[in-house]
């Protein structure tokens, strides 16, 4: 079974104890629709994941096959203290190059794109990570850990950075010199002019140090979180293609092919000339940031979203756990509705264009999944 499976009840009780510790406090920690959001992205990441993580799996193992240049023992302690030690480090370009690269920043975004910090902006992940990130941890193979070393340092290393997430913990003396911790990651995911793009550390904070991107969390400057291009939306599915989407016209519209590779290898926000003079684009405003996307709800439509939300993340739950069990077809329907629905849910939230339609459809097709889920179970 999926290991996340087991996590996931643990995810729910330190958010609820982070909602509490802050309200006790005279702060507000979450947001409805904000929090609805995330949750969508961690969801579908996950669903995604049913078949991506098979693709990664599978270079990995076939780069340790034919590449490695040693074997490194499974049943050695050192094993995996050194695994865990590289993935680190490797970990630490992976989300640095993330921050510099701008098709890998498309590939990262929807982990930056929440306005608050908190536990469930940990689950806020991409369902495009697969595309490119496996090449970072390829000289594991070489090296020789095996595949099984490598899959469990890498879940140890996410789910390490859960905890981090959060603003109710405030610095934490030696501690933040050493590890990745609130204070540091509060920096990390901060769009202020001082704090952007540093403190890209997984587990390990002096990788930062070592290499320069490293600060510490100012008490006089506060952290304004999000984008520097404001998403403007709950949709998982506009979060994931936003980038990729930019990226995209801008090379369509360079009038220089040269130009058209750069836009995907610059650093984000690198536009051509050409481009950026017919197609302009606001400077980025830190007051304006402030200010974050909330459209209101209703008591009746927060009520509404929060059940069916609850329905969905059962759902999510329950397919990562019998997806190794299940046939193929089954589980992909059923991964598809959770999706769809993930979708419909945030988009409500929204207000946004055939919402209620969608919510319609999402409804009508439940009517038919559960008996088809009845039977090819």
């Amino acid at each position: 079974m999926n290991p996340i499976v087991y996590a996931i009840p643990v995810f729910f009780v330190l958010m609820l104890i982070e909602f509490g510790v802050a309200r006790a406090r005279g702060r507000t920690a979450y947001r409805i629709n904000d929090t609805l959001a995330s949750l969508a992205l961690g969801t579908t990441s996950q669903i995604t994941e049913l078949a991506t993580k098979l693709v990664v799996i599978a270079i990995y193992a076939f780069c340790y096959e034919q590449l490695r240049v040693t074997t490194l023992p499974v049943d050695t302690w050192w094993t995996w203290a050194l695994g865990l030690l590289l993935y680190d480090f490797l970990y630490y370009w992976h989300h640095r190059m993330s921050h510099e690269v701008g098709i890998l920043w498309a590939t990262h975004v929807v982990h930056h794109s929440s306005e608050e910090f908190n536990l469930s902006t940990a689950l806020r992940q991409t369902s495009t990570r697969f595309l490119l990130g496996w090449m970072f941890y390829l000289p594991m193979a070489v090296l020789g850990f095996p595949v099984i070393v490598f899959i469990v340092v890498g879940l140890v290393d996410l789910l390490y950075q859960y905890w981090i997430h959060t603003e109710q913990i405030g610095k934490l003396g030696w501690f933040d010199r050493v590890f990745a911790s609130p204070s540091n990651h509060r920096v990390h995911h901060a769009v202020n002019d001082q704090y952007l793009d540093k403190n890209y550390g997984g587990i390990l904070i002096v990788w930062d140090r070592l290499f320069g991107s490293f600060i510490d969390e100012d008490d006089n400057e506060p952290c304004v979180y999000g984008t520097r291009s404001r998403l403007a939306t709950f949709s998982p599915l506009w979060a994931n293609l936003e980038v990729f989407a930019a990226l995209g016209k801008d090379a369509w519209y360079a009038r220089s092919w040269t130009d058209k590779l750069r836009v995907f290898l610059k650093p984000p926000g690198w536009r051509p000339a050409d481009v950026a003079t017919r197609f302009p684009k606001p400077a980025f405003d830190l007051d304006a940031a402030k200010r974050k996307y909330d459209p209101p709800l209703t008591s009746f439509e927060t009520r509404y979203l929060f059940v069916q939300f609850l329905i969905v993340l059962g759902a999510g739950t329950h397919c990562l756990a019998v997806a190794d069990h299940w046939p193929m077809p089954t589980t992909l329907a059923y991964a598809c509705w959770i999706a769809f629905s993930a979708w419909t849910l945030c988009r409500l939230a929204d207000h946004g264009r055939l919402a209620s339609a969608m919510e319609l459809t999402r409804l009508a097709a439940l009517l038919v999944l559960v008996p088809y889920l009845w039977r090819g179970s």
